[in-house]
């Protein structure tokens, strides 16, 4: 066991599945395997009444337990399981296989990138929020006028909106005027393959 801060502890266990999803129907097993798992670290990490929602898998123990399919889940399963304080219990596969490893570092990666992107833009809109104030002198009275970013941003999306809306609309005509023109072959109307039979005239 190690601690790790003050009412924190880890956890590494080899959990064993077989005899859990063995008690059901095949295509039930991959299912009774995640709650078996759930069961085991309630049992062992002390969760206050057992509570089963209290303990978070994370999605790669998820994956691993569903790789091979509903039917066939793993015999057993090697987790590492941090309790925090709250005694919420977070489990993390202990040995992720290379796949895996490299799949969570993209996956790391683009969340870096995409918390850089929030805060650039955030940072962009309390420059843009800032009230200019504007001090109109006549005679002794003094008007502020405010001018909101806000408003100008809204203006350009309209006027975005609107050419978007133009260039559909065009696009449409076109499509619809080339499907006129491929069902009149040179302003004449298609011609039956067969001849229909007329009847006998008497």
């Amino acid at each position: 066991m190690a601690e790790t801060k003050s009412n924190e502890f880890e956890r590494e266990y080899v959990i064993p599945l077989r005899k859990e999803w063995s008690k059901v129907a095949r295509y039930k097993r991959a299912k009774k395997a995640g709650k078996a798992v759930k069961e085991f670290l309630a049992r062992h990490m002390k969760v206050y009444d057992r509570d089963l929602d209290k303990i978070k898998l994370d999605k790669y123990v998820n994956e691993e337990l569903w790789f091979r399919g509903i039917k066939k889940p793993p015999i057993r399963i090697k987790i590492k399981a941090i309790k925090d304080s709250k005694g919420i219990v977070y489990v993390e596969l202990a040995d992720m296989p290379e796949k895996l490893k490299f799949k969570k570092a993209k996956e790391e990666k683009r969340e870096k990138e995409s918390e850089k992107k929030t805060r650039l833009s955030e940072a962009e809109l309390k420059k843009a929020g800032e009230v200019k104030t504007k001090h109109v002198h006549k005679g002794e009275e003094h008007k502020h006028e405010e001018t909101k970013p806000e408003e100008t941003e809204e203006k350009k999306i309209e006027a975005e909106e609107k050419k978007a809306s133009t260039i559909e609309g065009m696009e449409k005509l076109e499509k619809e005027m080339s499907k006129k023109a491929k069902h009149q072959k040179g302003g004449k109307q298609k011609e039956p393959k067969h001849q229909f039979r007329k009847a006998l005239q008497k």
